[in-house]
């Protein structure tokens, strides 16, 4: 453990700390009027709810989505599990509280989302305000949705997310319970539901029909990715995310890391106007991109000697870890089975200290992994204590929309509000 990133904690008399000592509410309300303020128009806040409100797509390559990807089946998701859990959840609530916890399954609710500490989309039930009672029963129920390895990811992400909020003296905006968590439907063992929870660096959505389950767009994060004080002292986050990229680069001959290379750092000046954002920094997949088109970039594993194809499944298993065990094994099957047309890309350096960005993408898979600069904490540039990762399934099956869609033909059924998601 280096501790690093304590080298860049504000010092206690910080204009960082200024407006933090509010709630959370307050706090994302006096955000958001400063961006309207600041940026008008281009505040990206009210544009996720303009795209929200678009009709859905998904992300693709090149604009044009590709048919024949996606299939109804039996992949073994644990659904008897899932729907005594989220019965036993709502058993829990109050009829105010169901009100705000259960949404329509096509509700545009569940594509407004933000991995920033703001809480401006505040649908569902904020862990921090129910009972004891409540939140056990979400975790519960979290507990049977996830793998134990996902759940654990899951819990270290809200954990360090409650440390960063002692750092900077912000408990009432950044806590361990600082989460929302919302479903989409009612619980079924055949019919289409869904569930959403959504925070500070930890954003899960998942679709269930039938024995089937998608879970994305998913994000996680860190700032910092290690935890040097208290009970849980050598916490560390993102260490396979970050070590099997590496080792994955290093596996590549010179005149493959020369195409995957994009940029040597994000800060180059060969870096095209626009590249980098003030949310997502090199992210192409977060919040409001539900549409975007992001083209392959690097090189496809079909180019890669056998190393480093191994190297590259190991790194992608990594991101499909908090599935349960028949989601999970059809997900690596359906990556599999594109694996020669599976494009890597990066944009920074290798060494030991480097900050640097990857995204390895497919026409099922879209995976990205992001060093950032300091937001609560002082780095202005990129540094390795603080990470961003996300997945998204493109060719629009984010949110599980392709198989709903096939659900509904299948059994020749209208869904009120799907033509809004199509």
């Amino acid at each position: 453990m280096s501790a690093k990133f304590r080298e860049f904690v504000p010092p206690d008399d910080a204009p960082r700390y200024a407006g933090l000592d509010v709630d959370a509410e307050t706090y994302a309300d006096h955000v958001g009027e400063m961006l309207r303020l600041g940026l008008g128009d281009n505040n990206p806040f009210d544009l996720i709810v303009e795209r929200s409100n678009a009709p859905f797509q998904g992300v693709s390559a090149d604009g044009t989505i590709e048919p024949g990807l996606f299939d109804l089946a039996a992949e073994g998701a644990p659904i008897a599990d899932m729907v005594k859990a989220a019965n036993h959840l709502l058993s829990t609530v109050t009829p105010a509280e169901r009100a705000k916890l259960v949404h329509p399954l096509t509700s545009v609710l569940r594509r407004r989302w933000l991995n920033p500490e703001f809480y401006l989309f505040r649908h569902g039930l904020r862990l921090d305000e129910v009972t004891a009672e409540t939140r056990t029963a979400v975790f519960d129920f979290l507990k049977t949705t996830l793998s134990e390895a996902g759940y654990t990811k899951v819990r270290n992400c809200m954990y360090v997310n409650g440390f960063l909020g002692t750092i900077m003296v912000a408990p009432l905006i950044m806590n361990e319970y600082s989460y929302n968590f919302t479903l989409f439907g009612e619980p079924s063992l055949t019919e289409p539901w869904g569930w959403q929870m959504h925070g500070h660096h930890c954003v899960l959505n998942c679709q269930i029909v039938g024995e089937q389950m998608v879970m994305t767009p998913c994000f996680w994060g860190a700032e910092p990715n290690e935890v040097d004080r208290g009970p849980r002292r050598g916490l560390t986050l993102f260490t396979d995310e970050e070590n099997l990229a590496v080792a994955l680069f290093e596996t590549l001959p010179a005149q493959l890391r020369e195409r995957v290379v994009l940029y040597p750092s994000a800060y180059d000046p060969a870096v095209p106007q626009g590249r980098l954002s003030p949310f997502d920094h090199l992210h192409l997949g977060g919040f409001s991109q539900d549409n975007r088109v992001i083209p392959y970039q690097g090189a496809p594993a079909a180019d890669f000697g056998a190393a480093s194809r191994d190297k590259l499944v190991e790194l992608i298993e990594v991101y499909h870890r908090h599935l349960p065990d028949g989601p999970k094994a059809a997900r690596m099957a359906e990556i599999q089975k594109q694996l020669d047309s599976t494009y890597f890309c990066w944009i920074g350096g290798s060494g030991p200290e480097d900050p640097f960005y990857y995204r390895i993408q497919n026409p099922v898979t879209l995976i990205e992994f992001d060093h950032h600069a300091g937001v609560f904490l002082n780095n202005p540039t990129a540094m390795r204590f603080h990470i961003h990762t996300l997945v998204r399934t493109p060719n629009g099956n984010d949110y599980g929309m392709a198989l709903v869609r096939q659900y509904c033909e299948a059994h020749q059924r209208s869904m009120a509000g799907l033509e809004l998601n199509q």
